[in-house]
């Protein structure tokens, strides 16, 4: 590509920041144009250098990884967030997905797949979804907070989104009851490849701006069925 992707590492570790960095080092179309080791330090150097993808340490002393993944999407909306944790946790991972992160991983990520991340993020993917729908429990808790938002008056998102097809309707539902990718295919009778396909589709058209109030106006419009409650769920077999 004739202008690589500009990447800012965020993280309190000398030590690891030149570790993505070398990582970095052999991919001709990803450019490393700073490294920042607390958040205040970050958001200056996000405003004055402007990269496409930020890779940001949930840990950061004083000023954590999710404030400042919350701030820098409130200021640069299409910047890309990469979120990194020593260890991956459902609580984390749905805070992540809160504050607009297009991908969450453990710090032990293989280094070419962190390269893949990179390359799908500044492409505007939200790689983030297929980890949230691959675990039912985040995805019944998001669905349900969606459900609990919608409640409220705001219709900021009166005119906004295109309504989903039936198809991504369906499965959209099926989501909100918690199903897992595997689940929707046998319960639509489709292959799990279409199921991605769809959902590909569903969180494309639900991240324009804003995923969240997406999904508020989606459920407001009556496109997915409001009588779902994460509490209601059988609990798991012992």
């Amino acid at each position: 590509m004739l202008n690589p992707i500009r990447v800012l590492i965020i993280d309190d570790h000398p030590l690891f920041r030149q570790g993505i960095r070398w990582s970095l080092s052999d991919a001709d179309d990803i450019e490393v144009v700073g490294e920042a080791e607390n958040g205040q330090e970050a958001l200056k150097l996000t405003e004055l250098l402007h990269p496409d993808v930020v890779l940001v340490d949930i840990n950061l002393p004083g000023l954590n990884g999710l404030e400042v993944a919350r701030v820098i999407k409130r200021r640069a909306p299409r910047m890309g967030i990469i979120v990194l944790s020593v260890y991956e946790d459902d609580d984390q991972l749905f805070q992540a997905i809160k504050v607009g992160a297009s991908a969450y991983s453990s710090k032990d990520v293989h280094p070419e797949k962190l390269r893949l991340y990179i390359r799908e993020v500044a492409l505007g993917k939200y790689l983030i979804n297929d980890v949230v729908l691959a675990r039912p429990v985040v995805a019944s808790r998001v669905l349900h907070q969606f459900r609990e938002l919608a409640s409220s008056e705001d219709e900021q998102t009166s005119e906004l989104f295109a309504p989903l097809t039936s198809r991504e309707i369906e499965i959209l539902d099926c989501i909100a009851r918690g199903l897992s990718n595997k689940e929707i295919a046998s319960e639509l009778n489709i292959s799990s490849q279409t199921v991605k396909n769809h959902i590909t589709s569903i969180l494309s058209k639900l991240q324009v701006n804003d995923r969240t109030m997406a999904v508020i106006y989606a459920i407001k419009r009556g496109w997915i069925k409001m009588g779902y409650n994460a509490e209601d769920e059988p609990a798991p077999a012992e």
